[in-house]
């Protein structure tokens, strides 16, 4: 599944951001294709997941992940942990930003939970950018 959004800030960050699961086929119109997790998908070659970027250090804490569990209870906590956890990883943030002003950003992630996952809260947060 992807999601697209757009931003409404003009300065081009994210203007085409959007978000897919690594177990999807690469398509195209995905432009540059940026992992967004620690740890490389379970089962999916590195040839064939075509990724441009792994962004390893955009990946929410182990710490933060294991107590998450992608369980949506816990979803607002996360995003606000999450949040709190870029707040104080501004390389990472900055690269990323960076990426996504090149044109069309597709941020790939492993999990099943297509709603509850960083992706999610990247792509809100690039959009937000100001």
């Amino acid at each position: 599944m992807t999601t697209k959004s757009k931003s409404k800030n003009g300065d081009g960050v994210g203007e085409k951001v959007s978000i897919k699961r690594a177990y999807d086929a690469p398509a195209r119109g995905d432009g540059m294709r940026v992992l967004v997790d620690a740890l490389w998908p379970r089962g999916v070659r590195k040839d064939d997941a075509k990724i441009d970027v792994w962004l390893k250090e955009i990946a929410p804490s182990t710490e933060l992940r294991s107590w998450f569990h992608h369980d949506p209870e816990r979803w607002a906590e996360f995003r606000s942990r999450y949040r709190s956890e870029l707040s104080k990883n501004a390389e990472a943030v900055a690269e990323l930003k960076h990426l996504a002003r090149r044109g069309h950003l597709t941020l790939v992630y492993a999990a099943r939970d297509v709603e509850h996952n960083n992706a999610v809260v990247l792509q809100g947060l690039l959009n937000r950018s100001r």
